[in-house]
């Protein structure tokens, strides 16, 4: 049948030019943005997958970067015990020394000149702080080590670890002097005790900071993981987008030809009308 009112012919060729516009459409968004997913029309069940991926990866970052800073913590307490050692090495060095039965009364003045300098010293570690935070003063950090924030690591040891405390170490040694042997000889036994005690404190500080790398790497390789599944939902395959592109442009330049014949075919009506 020829009619002039309904042009079927015209009316599909259009309808497929608008599907393929719309998937030309789409394959230009995903190849210019480098996603698969650009709204939720593109994949509901994939975009809130992907939703909740970003957010662990996000918040795997932010929880390494805790422990980066706990790490830079830890790394400037053990500087200050580490300084701390030193001096409570040339006190014990000093101790020592005035030991020495050969020396007058002013030799050890002078020994207690600075041994009571040093423990000045000691006393002002005791008040060093990262980024206004105690150091050594027994202050208990607890560092969150995943990302879920399900698990935690006490900074001294452990779940229940003991914080570094200087002050601990160096109360006996507040009040000593050197000023007769006997003095320096009780001193030098306090300040063996405490380089002991110091020594623990720097050991477990060691211990700490290689569970938190150990930490750290694992957060490191889960983000891998993480990012890796995140792609395969939400990026787009170049080469197969590419692809279906080059057959889109086909199919439009095809349809928009098709259409144009089938509007013109209603025109042999017009020779039967001669």
């Amino acid at each position: 049948m020829i009619s002039i009112n309904t042009n079927s012919a015209a009316t599909s060729a259009s309808y497929n030019l608008g599907k393929t516009n719309v998937n030309l459409q789409k394959s230009l968004n995903r190849l210019s943005s480098g996603f698969r997913i650009n709204s939720s029309f593109d994949d509901a069940g994939g975009l809130a997958v992907s939703m909740k991926l970003s957010a662990s990866i996000r918040r795997t970052e932010a929880t390494a970067t805790g422990i980066s800073n706990a790490i830079s913590y830890l790394e400037t307490q053990d500087g200050v015990l580490k300084s701390a050692g030193n001096v409570l090495t040339r006190m014990a060095e000093l101790a020592t020394l005035a030991q020495d039965v050969t020396k007058s009364t002013d030799d050890l003045a002078n020994y207690d000149l600075e041994y009571q300098s040093l423990i000045a010293q000691l006393t002002a570690l005791d008040g060093e702080t990262f980024n206004a935070i105690g150091l050594v003063d027994n202050t208990a950090l607890t560092v969150v080590t995943s990302e879920d924030g399900s698990q935690t690591y006490d900074l001294g040891g452990g779940t229940g670890g003991t914080p570094v405390d200087l002050d601990g170490v160096i109360t006996s040694t507040l009040t000593g002097d050197l000023a007769s042997t006997a003095n320096a000889a009780t001193e030098a036994g306090l300040i063996t005790t405490a380089i002991t005690n110091l020594g623990l404190m720097r050991a477990t500080n060691g211990a700490d900071q290689s569970r938190l790398s150990f930490a750290g790497d694992l957060l490191a390789v889960n983000k891998t993981n993480l990012e890796a599944a995140n792609s395969r939902i939400i990026d787009v395959d170049v080469a197969a987008e590419s692809t279906q592109l080059a057959r889109f442009n086909i199919l439009q330049q095809s349809g928009t030809a098709m259409l144009a014949q089938a509007n013109q075919s209603t025109q042999s009506i017009l020779r039967l009308l001669v």
